[in-house]
């Protein structure tokens, strides 16, 4: 996805881009999805079909961010409020879609 040229000049070289799409994006709803639980680099990799090499380098730049937690081979969502609030909304909106809210096909 392009960049306005002002943005490519102007921003800092290490923003970590967490557009809907990206793979800072797709870990970090991957993670507040399943809040409760915390997961290997492989097992990311496996939920989201992000390149195994690729997991580890958005892992650690979210991490410098405070936006998750490692312990150990484990990685889980932060205890930032706003990503708590996140990822309740998440949870919530996927049992929507599942419950009989709207009724039968």
């Amino acid at each position: 996805m392009p960049i306005h040229i002002d943005r490519f000049e102007d921003g800092p070289s290490d923003a970590l881009d967490v557009q809907e799409g990206t793979q800072p994006y797709r870990i970090l709803q991957f993670l507040a999805e399943n809040a409760e639980q915390a997961f290997t680099q492989t097992e990311i990799h496996e939920a989201t079909g992000i390149n195994r090499g690729s997991v580890g380098a958005v892992l650690s730049r979210l991490e410098e961010r405070g936006l998750v937690r490692h312990k150990g081979r484990y990685w889980a969502i932060g205890d930032d409020d706003r990503l708590a609030s996140y990822a309740a909304q998440t949870n919530a909106s996927s049992a929507s879609t599942t419950d009989d809210y709207y009724g039968e096909e």
